[in-house]
């Protein structure tokens, strides 16, 4: 399994919107470095190395703690944890879905439980329907986030196969929208409108999501944060208490970092 390695043609100029990278996040693109296949790991294994457990705010448990913090991720769990674990991922990237499926339930009710160590993803986004799909998870805020987050993940090829299916005459017209309108035209023709309704996105919502520009904003310098403050190469991508864990890419390697940063 490899994860996704960001190529020349992902770097392409995100605000065209081209529809036709869409085959290849679904393909992926090899790394060297990367993990044989199984090597996710077992997402039940370990757990907080004999750390006490912080109690969480009267009424709550950290899971249900949750905020959008100033550098533009969503955080779940205690924000004084010793260990603060950051994911850069993308929503259409493969391998993060592959990371997510073995080690999200782990991570949040074995780690964050205990109140030591906090989670927060940041999004990566690698393409057109990466940033309408990201738009429309970050918009109902930190607590919605989460959920939808894992929807999208759960999902993933389900709602990203309209998009695959787009003829090359919805793709000229898309790219013939005045810029401002590209967002939306496309979340409409890869029917995300549909997708999102049925949680708890009505259209009006989403057509505000899509044009919110200080969003969008907020995801291009989450994307240059990942290449220039943290030297990410490929998703998904991870840093612990504000260190780059370089070759770390599924849960395998992940885990034993975390354990590591308990001591």
């Amino acid at each position: 399994m490899t994860r996704m390695v960001l190529t020349g043609r992902l770097f392409m100029r995100i605000s065209a919107f081209s529809v036709a990278v869409v085959a290849l996040v679904l393909a992926g693109c090899g790394d060297d470095k990367a993990a044989a296949p199984g090597a996710a790991g077992d997402a039940t294994a370990g757990a907080t190395s004999g750390a006490a457990v912080v109690p969480p705010p009267a009424g709550s448990n950290w899971t249900e703690v949750t905020a959008m913090t100033p550098e533009g991720g969503f955080r779940m769990g205690n924000p004084d944890a010793k260990v603060k674990l950051v994911e850069f991922a993308s929503l259409t990237c493969p391998h993060c879905k592959d990371f997510h499926e073995a080690a999200s339930e782990t991570i949040k009710n074995r780690y964050v439980a205990s109140g030591e160590v906090s989670y927060e993803f940041r999004n990566f986004v690698l393409n057109g329907p990466d940033y309408a799909a990201s738009l429309l998870a970050r918009c109902q805020g930190p607590q919605a986030f989460f959920g939808l987050l894992g929807a999208f993940f759960n999902d993933q090829a389900n709602w990203l196969e309209p998009f695959t299916k787009l003829t090359p005459e919805q793709q000229a017209a898309l790219s013939a929208l005045p810029q401002e309108q590209q967002m939306a035209g496309l979340a409409a023709a890869g029917e995300l409108d549909g997708y999102v309704r049925t949680r708890g996105i009505p259209k009006a919502k989403f057509d505000q999501c899509l044009a919110d520009e200080a969003a969008i904003k907020t995801l291009a310098d989450l994307r240059t944060q990942a290449t220039d403050k943290y030297k990410l190469t490929g998703t998904p991508g991870f840093v612990i208490n504000e260190q780059t864990q370089e070759g770390v890419f599924d849960w395998k390697t992940l885990e034993p970092k975390l354990q590591a940063a308990l001591q």
